[in-house]
């Protein structure tokens, strides 16, 4: 820390001490710190650690960002934007470009009903939150409930929507061309 943002907490260490109105002393006692310490923090004259501010921040009930009034930092969670195509509300999971993508939609059951399968290049993994979804796979036509999952190539024709009056929630995961999901889990039943 530089010595102008040690006179800052040292400035920010007096308000909260007096806006509580309590002394060098009550704080001493609570803390576990010596009033000279507290003294030179509050003055800038010591050096904030944070063997020294922890105990602050409990005395005072604050978070330790609080008590040094550190600067806001931006929110590390990527916020996904939901489109609207085709009758349906996509959420996208993931942003990277290439390889795998991962995808919430949302099938509202006015969305098409009469099937229209299409293809293009890719592998697909589909499963089912909520509703019953209707899938038609090639020659295959199908209902899916939920906990249900199907992976199928892309370039076998496909179309899937409401098997019924309500919405359906699903994951879809889109690959590029031949990759398939790799699953590693073992069952445990029969072993023995």
């Amino acid at each position: 820390m530089a010595n102008s943002d040690l006179s800052r907490v040292g400035l920010r260490l007096r308000e909260m001490r007096s806006r509580r109105g309590l002394t060098l002393a009550d704080v001493a006692r609570e803390t576990g710190t010596s009033v000279s310490t507290l003294s030179r923090l509050e003055s800038g004259s010591r050096k904030a650690t944070l063997e020294l501010l922890i105990p602050l921040a409990r005395a005072y009930r604050v978070t330790l960002d609080e008590l040094v009034d550190a600067p806001q930092t931006g929110d590390p969670r990527v916020h996904a934007r939901p489109v609207e195509c085709w009758g349906a509300t996509v959420i996208p999971l993931t942003t990277r470009a290439g390889g795998p993508r991962a995808f919430k939609q949302v099938l509202r059951p006015d969305r098409r009903s009469t099937p229209d399968p299409r293809s293009h290049e890719g592998y697909d993994w589909l499963y089912v939150l909520d509703g019953r979804l209707r899938v038609v796979l090639g020659e295959h036509d199908f209902v899916m409930g939920p906990g249900e999952a199907a992976e199928f190539d892309t370039r076998v024709p496909h179309w899937f929507g409401c098997a019924d009056d309500r919405p359906v929630e699903m994951l879809c995961i889109v690959g590029p061309q031949g990759e398939r999901i790799h699953v590693r889990a073992k069952s445990t039943r029969g072993n023995g």
